[in-house]
């Protein structure tokens, strides 16, 4: 899931390039693990920066204009360059793998449901 330029623009500028995990959440739906890359994706020679979620769950369709409301946990790694589609492919699916570890820590699913679900009566996105 990519963010607009809109709201990479709006996401603080001193956040470090790189790959991080956290949680996600589309529209109102249930929370699930996440990685998330910020950067200018060098490999595809990005001249803007860009914000990319990749959720770990199988969708049934698309989520197209549906809201992401994601809260970032930790980092993982740097951005860098790939001599290959299959290098970066291997990366990503290390991140994957990684991000599914340290979300599955304790003080990280404690975090699972506390930024998305609010008390009776509110509702995230209004």
């Amino acid at each position: 899931a990519n963010f607009s330029e809109q709201v990479v623009e709006s996401f603080p500028s001193d956040i470090p390039t790189g790959i991080y995990y956290g949680w996600a959440c589309v529209g109102n739906g249930d929370v699930h693990k996440m990685v998330l890359s910020i950067g200018w994706n060098p490999f595809y020679k990005n001249i803007k920066k860009s914000v990319e979620a990749h959720i770990i769950h199988t969708f049934k369709e698309d989520f197209y204009g549906e809201i992401l409301s994601i809260v970032i946990i930790g980092y993982i790694r740097s951005e860098k360059n790939f001599n290959s589609l299959e290098a970066l492919i291997s990366a990503i699916q290390e991140d994957i793998e990684e991000a599914k570890r340290q979300l599955d820590l304790p003080e990280h699913l404690k975090l699972k449901d506390n930024f998305f679900h609010l008390p009776e009566g509110k509702t995230v996105n209004h």
